[in-house]
């Protein structure tokens, strides 16, 4: 007697669970050592960035640490494939204390000396150059998920003001690179001491410099400090959308000006 051959038919359900495991590794990967999204959910980075930015962060552009990877799981001692950041760019690093993850500007690199002195910012002893702009304004309301209220150079004025401004100017690096900031006046962060950037550390400024708690306040008064390299995440490249709502998914919400916007 003749023996059949049976052959295991894979069903349905063993299909889709295969599938879902298959793309979830490919969105582990991709998200490990490509690219991370991020949401803006302050108003830190104004006027270049706005609360409810959805971007890519391109996560080789400084190598790769052990906060790659999601919950801190990559087993990476210091950095591999280090590539050191450039003054200017848009970078998102790992708070070293409260472990969220922040996004700003770096602009004090190892061996530098970095201080605010009247507002103005001094590298190396070097004023940086500004150029006025027109006010930034926008109307005094909750912005975002986290429902936060612009601050405005004009206080006190109403809530839901249309005319809530911020001072605007251009500032230039010695690189070249320029970048707009928003600034409201005479401000806590406007004085600081010198920081002599060590050895591996960075130092970050928000371009909203009065309303972004960076690299001139301490971590124990909710400041970043002067940030270490193993925390670098990466390189903020591209606004893939913006929402202008409460929520990313009101698509109605989204701002049109803003689509596929690179990060300067």
């Amino acid at each position: 007697m003749k023996q059949k051959n049976v052959k295991n038919k894979k069903g349905p359900i063993y299909e889709l669970i295969s599938t879902l495991v298959i793309a979830l590794l490919l969105a582990g990967v991709i998200r490990t050592i490509l690219f991370q999204p991020f949401w803006i959910p302050t108003g830190s980075m104004k006027p270049n960035l706005l609360v409810g930015d959805f971007l890519f962060v391109n996560k080789f552009s400084y190598g790769f640490s052990r906060y790659s990877c999601p919950f801190s799981m990559c087993p990476i001692r210091d950095r591999i494939f280090f590539s050191e950041p450039k003054r200017g760019e848009v970078v998102v690093f790992r708070h070293p204390k409260s472990g969220k993850d922040y996004i700003k500007r770096v602009i004090g690199l190892p061996g530098d000396k970095v201080r605010m002195l009247n507002g103005k910012l001094f590298i190396n002893e070097s004023m940086l150059i500004r150029k006025d702009l027109p006010d930034f304004v926008e109307t005094k309301l909750e912005q975002g998920s986290m429902k936060t209220v612009p601050q405005c150079a004009n206080e006190p004025i109403p809530f839901g003001d249309e005319n809530c401004f911020k001072y605007q100017s251009l500032e230039k690096l010695d690189n070249g690179k320029s970048y707009k900031i928003l600034d409201l006046g005479q401000n806590i962060g406007d004085n600081t001491p010198d920081f002599i950037i060590g050895e591996d550390e960075y130092f970050f400024l928000g371009d909203n410099r009065d309303n972004s708690l960076d690299s001139r306040f301490d971590r124990q008064f909710g400041g970043v400090g002067l940030v270490p390299k193993e925390y670098l995440i990466g390189k903020a490249s591209l606004i893939l959308f913006s929402s202008g709502g409460s929520s990313i998914f009101y698509f109605w919400t989204w701002r049109k000006d803003r689509f596929f916007k690179v990060i300067r």
